[in-house]
């Protein structure tokens, strides 16, 4: 089966009936599409693209686009396949996406921005038009529900003063939104998996270097080797790019075993 008559059947299998066709992109998604093992209910991806030297954009923000075609049909397949795509406040502020399936087959998730103290105004695009957005905040957050077209969900901090994200799941799921894509930022992804929150990552990594830049995961800094997370991984390639497809079964690194 060719990947342009296999993406018609996996897609077909979102809502849980068929069987994930036996090809490049069914070995891809399955695990994406199989049942959630966490006890919340969700299955929850965590993906990041950065270049060769750990960067996911440079020093002044600018990211787009650190992947090439193959890595951009990647990620909106991933948002056909999810029940939400997740991004952090500084994604909103920097890129003003859109989030919504464009380059493939298939419905556009609900959006979720997460802006814990609420800083964003109400002209970006996601607050403005498009599918279903809801603005995840904390509960003491100033502000009127809702914002803009989106629906204010507010939530617990965490003890630190984040949002405290098994909340945010427990939430989701509630929804019936189980399938949970966090597409960024670096931030926002290194606090689902500092949080133990990940069951799968998927890091493009592109042929380039910046020699400069934001870091791809902001983690407490580590004193051994030890301190970090291990993990096995498949590699697939996105036309010029290589991606990484990592099991986390909502391991967290040892540093952050310590921290709420």
């Amino acid at each position: 089966m060719t990947e342009s008559a296999e993406w018609p059947a996996l897609l077909a299998t979102r809502g849980g009936a068929g069987v994930v066709p036996d090809g490049p992109l069914g070995r891809l998604f399955a695990p994406v599409l199989s049942p959630p093992t966490a006890p919340d209910g969700c299955t929850v991806l965590g993906r990041l693209a950065q270049t060769l030297d750990g960067r996911i954009a440079t020093a002044c923000g600018a990211s787009q686009w650190i992947g090439g075609p193959g890595d951009i049909l990647h990620t909106h397949r991933l948002r056909a396949l999810c029940d939400v795509v997740l991004v952090g406040a500084g994604t909103v502020k920097h890129d003003d996406p859109r989030l919504t399936t464009r380059e493939c087959q298939g419905p556009s998730p609900v959006r979720v921005v997460v802006d814990t103290d609420r800083r964003l105004g109400t002209g970006y695009r996601v607050f403005r038009e498009g599918p279903p957005t809801l603005l995840a905040c904390a509960t003491d957050a100033p502000g009127h529900d809702p914002h803009g077209t989106a629906e204010v969900l507010r939530l617990p901090r965490n003890a630190a003063g984040g949002l405290d994200l098994p909340a945010l799941l427990a939430a989701l799921a509630a929804r019936g939104l189980r399938r949970i894509f966090v597409e960024g930022g670096g931030l926002t992804v290194s606090r689902f998996l500092a949080a133990g929150c990940l069951d799968r990552l998927h890091v493009t990594v592109a042929p380039v270097l910046l020699g400069s830049g934001i870091p791809a995961f902001t983690l407490p800094q580590a004193a051994r080797i030890a301190d970090g997370l291990r993990f096995a991984w498949g590699v697939h390639t996105l036309g010029e790019d290589v991606l990484f497809d990592i099991a986390l079964h909502r391991a967290r690194p040892t540093i952050c075993e310590a921290t709420p």
